[in-house]
């Protein structure tokens, strides 16, 4: 097993799900914990694991083994002593008489797992993100707590915006979907959410601020993504847009709506970033259900001998889903969907 990416919440309880389903099947079974996701792999870093490593992490955040990212785009690249990397990986699989690997990760996780698989190696994989972008599965899990840790923020942002008649800007993790700003926007009651999907207008932006306060409202909350862009950005090519973001001045996206908001109305604008916190601490106890539930499937497929397989989530039923159908693919949100259209109804701006 490993754990690969950003760590989560639920990580620790998906493994749980998978190893007590293995134990509990009257099978003798071992269970190696590569440490540091797939660096652990490349260089043969682990540990002999017991069904006791695994008790008491139900509620536990973050990864009882570590975890790292290895970028799948230099995954064929020699390291710095000129080790194949992928060679490495089969070498220590095939060394230690594996039977399967399970990788619990992200989008670029996926990729390596299914690479893996290609190579011939067992694998079966756990959709693990706060973005919820992984393709194949309705959710994630990771998501639903770190919705609720953005939400809480909003939550209290809401009192001090009130208290001080301010525009706020609370920035939510997502480089490149929207769902958990969305969720948490919803969720919180902010009045914009700007996401990567779709593009804003910051006249639009403004216009919805000016619409508050001549309706007798005296703050405005605006959840805004990491990745959110304006539509003159998102008009660049991909190589003009990398120029842009190399002279770019300001911390984030947030910081540039905030100036520019504060430049055309005069009114005072703090930003607030919850950053990492939105993926730590414990999982909700919607995630630890989850997890624990794609992690006994997983366990099931590997003492069926199915591998080659991501566990995922369709219409509210735990599905297995083809790796190669996973590898690559990201979940955008769908700017026509109907939760865009309902939030609208809300009365929420898009900045579009």
């Amino acid at each position: 097993m490993l754990t690969s990416g950003g760590d989560c919440q639920a990580l620790n309880a998906a493994m749980r799900g998978v190893v007590k389903t293995l134990a509990n099947s009257g099978q003798d079974v071992e269970i190696y914990g590569f440490l540091e996701g797939y660096r652990g792999l490349i260089y043969g870093n682990f540990q002999m694991l017991t069904g006791k490593d695994f008790s008491g992490i139900l509620t536990k955040g973050g990864t009882i083994l570590g975890s790292s990212r290895t970028p799948f785009k230099t995954i064929r690249d020699p390291d710095e002593n000129g080790l194949d990397k992928v060679d490495a990986m089969k070498q220590n699989y095939y060394k230690l008489r594996l039977d399967c690997l399970v990788v619990l990760g992200g989008n670029g996780s996926h990729k390596t797992a299914n690479l893996l698989r290609e190579e011939g190696l067992n694998v079966v994989t756990l959709p693990k993100t706060i973005d919820n972008d992984l393709w194949g599965t309705d959710m994630t899990f990771g998501f639903q707590s770190a919705v609720d840790i953005a939400t809480y923020a909003i939550d209290c942002i809401h009192t001090t915006a009130a208290s001080h008649g301010r525009v706020f800007i609370v920035e939510v993790m997502g480089h490149k979907v929207g769902w958990l700003t969305l969720n948490a926007g919803m969720a919180g009651g902010a009045d914009i959410i700007l996401i990567p999907e779709i593009p804003y207008d910051i006249n639009k932006v403004i216009k919805k601020i000016e619409e508050r306060e001549k309706n007798g409202s005296k703050f405005t909350i605006l959840a805004v993504a990491e990745g959110a862009m304006s539509k003159e950005v998102a008009k660049m090519s991909k190589k003009d847009r990398k120029k842009y973001m190399e002279n770019y001045k300001y911390p984030s996206v947030s910081y540039e709506v905030a100036a520019q908001i504060q430049e055309k109305t005069g009114r005072e604008v703090r930003v607030t970033v919850p950053g990492h916190t939105q993926r730590g601490g414990s999982p909700c106890p919607y995630d630890r259900v989850f997890a624990s539930r794609l992690g006994a499937e997983a366990g099931e497929l590997i003492l069926k001998g199915e591998y080659g397989f991501m566990v995922g989530y369709k219409n509210r039923e735990i599905v297995k889903v083809p790796l190669d159908e996973v590898a690559g693919k990201l979940k955008y949100l769908d700017p026509e969907a109907t939760i865009i259209k309902e939030a609208k109804l809300l009365g929420i701006s898009f900045g579009d």
